[in-house]
C-alpha cells in the first residue's frame, strides 16, 4: 500500500534482522513494542487458540508490514508470525514508526491496508465454505507465487519451505486431501512437487484452476 519511496524511507527508520526458517518472528500475546518491515523471504500468520488449535490467517512476503495492528492500538499481539523461509526484516520501534507515518501523512494508507487485510480474511473464510479444494489450493499457490516472484507472468516459480500440513491449514482441509489436490494439479501439468518444494510449471493452467467456482464440474 506504500509507494516505493515511502517504503525505502520506512526501511531507513530501523535496523535489519535475519530470522531462521521456522523461527517465530512475532509472538502471539507479546506487547506491540515494535513491528517488522519484511524485505526478503516468506512468512505465515497464524492464531493459536486456547484449545491448542492453530488457525492459518495469511501468507506474507517482501513489502509487507508485520505486527502493525498491535503497534497502532497498543495492545498485545493477537497472532503469531513464523518464517517459512529464511527471512530478513527491518525492526521498527513503535513510537518511531507512529511518528514517521504521521509526519508523512501515511495514516490513511495504513488504514486502507488494514481494511484490505480484513477483506482478505473474510474472502478466505467464505472460500473455505464454498469452493472445492483444488480451487482453494490453486489460489493459495498463486498467492505464494505472487509473493515469491512478483510479476512472474508465465515464468516457472519454485516454492520452498512449505509443508503439506501448512497447505492443509491454509486451505482448511486434511493433509490427505492436500495430497489428492496436488495430484490433480500435477496431472494437469500445472505443478511438480517434491519434499517441501512445489514448482509451478504452468501459471496459465494454475490460474484456470484458481478462477473456477463452486459450480464447475470436476472429473
Amino acid at each position: 500500500m506504500l509507494s516505493d519511496e515511502a517504503w525505502r524511507e520506512l526501511r531507513g527508520q530501523g535496523a535489519p534482522r535475519t530470522f531462521r526458517e521456522r523461527s517465530v518472528m512475532l509472538r502471539q500475546g507479546s506487547a506491540g513494542t515494535h513491528l517488522l518491515a519484511l524485505t526478503d523471504g516468506l512468512a505465515k500468520v497464524v492464531c493459536r487458540e486456547p484449545s491448542g488449535l492453530v488457525t492459518w490467517l495469511a501468507f506474507r512476503g517482501p513489502g509487507d508490514l508485520l505486527g502493525e495492528v498491535s503497534v497502532f492500538h497498543g495492545t498485545p499481539r493477537t497472532a503469531e508470525v513464523i518464517a517459512l523461509t529464511p527471512c530478513t526484516a527491518v525492526v521498527l520501534e513503535a513510537e518511531r514508526f507512529r511518528r514517521f507515518i504521521e509526519q508523512r501523512g501515511l495514516v490513511m494508507d495504513l488504514m486502507r491496508q488494514a481494511l484490505s487485510r480484513l477483506r482478505e480474511s473474510d474472502v478466505h473464510r467464505s472460500e473455505l465454505l464454498t469452493l472445492p479444494l483444488v480451487v482453494r489450493l490453486a489460489r493459495a499457490l498463486l498467492r505464494l507465487a505472487e509473493l515469491t516472484a512478483p510479476g512472474a507472468g508465465s515464468d516457472v516459480v519454485r516454492l520452498t519451505g512449505l509443508s503439506q500440513e501448512e497447505i492443509a491449514q491454509a486451505t482448511g482441509v486434511t493433509r490427505n486431501a492436500v495430497i489428492t489436490g496436488l495430484q490433480r494439479l500435477r496431472e494437469s501439468g500445472a505443478v511438480e512437487t517434491a519434499r517441501k518444494v512445489i514448482i509451478i510449471k504452468d501459471m496459465k493452467a494454475l490460474r484456470t484452476w484458481a478462477t473456477a467456482d463452486s459450480k464447475t464440474e470436476y472429473v
